[in-house]
């Protein structure tokens, strides 16, 4: 495997599957799976989720809710799709320890880095959720964050779309794909790959991202094994 550590990071959006809302029991199963192999094959794995397949802050604050709570609410959404995953891999035999930044001791350990680590060297899949355990930062924010704090090798974004493209390939068929690109030239073209801060902070720290398309079948255990799949931004 080219990665021992992986950040994996998943929205929340993702786990709905075909449905509007909420979480799509069959995707959340494929998922397990795919997080399985790789566990399988020795690969230390942290994920953080989403939450906006439940609760979005930003778009709460546009319907009159203040944007503080709403951004609250967003985080208690994460840790709900972070029990989900959780109950789903340990239905596949995984054991998995979930983490949260806001302290909920009935249903997560409080993030503790060191216990983290321990965790993942154990063998033991981690899930971070809470967010950051502070108003107006994403999970994009928390998911760096929490990398760069374990010391993963490698951000890895599962989206539904195989990369980075130089426009929307589902809105302009003339959308080219980037194999590899520089964190500089992400910036300099405009392209949207994660938010301002969390990609900035990927960047000063010299953290990989490869973006990629869960959806698919096996592309997890590619990705991490080296093959070239989706887009890897660098330096």
């Amino acid at each position: 495997m080219q990665y021992k550590r992986i950040l994996l990071k998943l929205s929340g959006e993702a786990l709905m599957g075909k449905r509007q809302y909420g979480i799509d029991p069959v995707r959340l199963q494929e998922y397990a799976k795919e997080i399985k192999q790789i566990t399988n094959k020795g690969v230390q794995v942290a994920i953080v989720i989403g939450g906006g397949n439940i609760y979005r802050g930003v778009s709460g604050a546009s319907l009159g809710v203040d944007r503080v709570q709403g951004d609250y609410m967003g985080m208690l959404a994460t840790v709900i799709n972070g029990l989900a995953l959780q109950s789903a891999l340990e239905a596949e035999n995984v054991p998995t320890r979930l983490q949260s930044a806001i302290k909920m001791n009935e249903v997560a350990e409080p993030f503790i880095r060191r216990k983290a680590v321990r965790h993942l060297e154990k063998g033991r899949v981690v899930i971070f959720g809470g967010g950051t355990g502070n108003p107006y930062f994403t999970t994009d924010s928390a998911a760096v964050l929490r990398a760069i704090e374990i010391e993963a090798n490698v951000i890895l974004k599962g989206t539904r779309v195989d990369g980075i493209y130089t426009s929307d390939p589902e809105k302009d068929e003339k959308a080219t794909k980037f194999d590899f690109i520089s964190f500089d030239d992400v910036l300099k073209k405009g392209l949207k790959v994660m938010d301002t801060t969390a990609f900035t902070l990927s960047q000063e720290n010299e953290l990989p991202i490869i973006v990629f398309d869960m959806n698919t079948a096996g592309n997890l255990l590619k990705v991490v094994s080296g093959e070239k799949v989706g887009t890897k931004v660098n330096l």
